[in-house]
């Protein structure tokens, strides 16, 4: 079995998107996502103690790193999304307090705004949960994601440009001497 048959198979399922490559080639984009991931967990270290904060950013960046032109992994259906469960989550919490009522509204409520806003991102609706159960802490963890949250969209605005070079390389003609 060839090398990029795997990665090949997985690309025709996911339909157009970013030109796939080797599996060492895979490997090596896969480590910017990573490496962001990462990063988010140094300063969550750093600023707080809620490791299970950004769980859901985590498969957000390897979205992002799979299939970064998906509409679903756009920087704006991104943020709308992840801040806007978290915020829905941190208010289900504060007005009903940690429990499965507060949780499962703030799982219904977040669908109902991906779905509103047309920012569909599966990951957010784990962000919710999060913050429902206080996984997420108080107002200063809040903060401390949407600060993550920029840092992933800095991931896109990387990746992108990871692509854009991808394909200009890849369309570049060889010139023989």
């Amino acid at each position: 079995m060839p090398d990029s048959q795997p990665l090949a198979a997985a690309a025709d399922a996911l339909g157009p998107g970013r030109p796939r490559l080797r599996r060492k080639g895979e490997l090596l984009l896969a480590l910017l996502p990573t490496a962001t991931v990462l990063l988010m967990l140094w300063l969550l270290e750093l600023l707080s103690n809620q490791r299970l904060l950004f769980a859901a950013l985590a498969s957000s960046a390897f979205l992002i790193y799979l299939d970064p032109g998906h509409h679903t992994n756009s920087t704006r259906t991104l943020v709308v999304s992840q801040m806007g469960a978290a915020a829905i989550g941190f208010a289900l919490h504060a007005w009903m307090g940690p429990g499965y009522v507060g949780a499962a509204a703030s799982m219904v409520l977040t669908i109902g705004l991906m779905i509103g806003l047309d920012a569909m991102h599966p990951p957010a609706v784990g962000t919710a949960l999060n913050f429902a159960f206080r996984a997420g802490g108080g107002e200063g963890n809040l903060l401390l994601f949407g600060l993550a949250v920029g840092l992933v969209v800095v991931l896109v605005i990387v990746q992108r440009g990871t692509v854009y070079l991808l394909k200009r390389l890849s369309a570049r003609p060889v010139v023989s001497t």
